[in-house]
């Protein structure tokens, strides 16, 4: 199976609350006046707001089929877009991912005395560098470097180029492995809330 992954801009705009349970109002005015990408979206946000970025999915496999569904139809919609421009661009905010490594992370960083915080992505398309960020409040890191290729409209190639984890005085390198790629459909990662 693919992994799947769902990040937002990382700016104060598009920031979630940091309870376990997001709430999420609806009226049926306001849904009759949603562009199906919008309304598509917020079915998707709904369905991972009480998931813990994925830890919970991995038990679950009724919520994993619906999130996967979700997650089809919205990129359904932006299908012939151009995503790997320079859009592609910024610091995202990963909120729901299958992938084991950063489940297995997020799972275990009390092994380090503390919890996750933000698990990022920051990516220059110009630069070719993509970098994953784990964050481990309030002085830890897991940094991944990467180097990108674009390989089409919406699918980037990535090759692991170094890994490092921090604590607040020491620092352990770790030899970087793998090298994929990911298909990107900014309409999951940037589709604002509202039309």
């Amino acid at each position: 199976m693919a992994t799947n992954c769902i990040f937002l801009p990382a700016t104060s705009i598009f920031r979630l609350p940091r309870r376990s349970h997001a709430t999420i109002t609806r009226s049926s005015l306001t849904d009759q006046s949603q562009s199906p990408a919008v309304a598509a979206k917020r079915h998707l946000l709904s369905l991972i707001s009480d998931q813990d970025r994925g830890l919970k999915t991995q038990s679950d496999s009724q919520k994993l089929t619906q999130i996967i569904d979700a997650i089809d139809s919205l990129a359904a919609i932006g299908r012939s877009t151009v995503t790997t421009d320079k859009s592609l661009s910024a610091t995202w905010r990963m909120l729901w991912t299958t992938e084991k490594e950063q489940l297995f992370i997020i799972k275990n960083a009390s092994f380090f005395g503390t919890s996750a915080g933000d698990v990022l992505q920051v990516i220059d398309v110009e630069q070719k560098t993509l970098n994953n960020v784990i964050t481990f409040p309030p002085d830890g890191v897991f940094f991944v470097r990467s180097d990108i290729q674009v390989a089409s409209a919406q699918r980037v190639n990535f090759r692991f180029t170094s890994a490092v984890l921090r604590g607040k005085i020491w620092e352990f390198p770790l030899p970087p492995f793998g090298q994929g790629c990911f298909d990107v459909d900014l309409a999951l990662r940037s589709l604002p809330l509202m039309d």
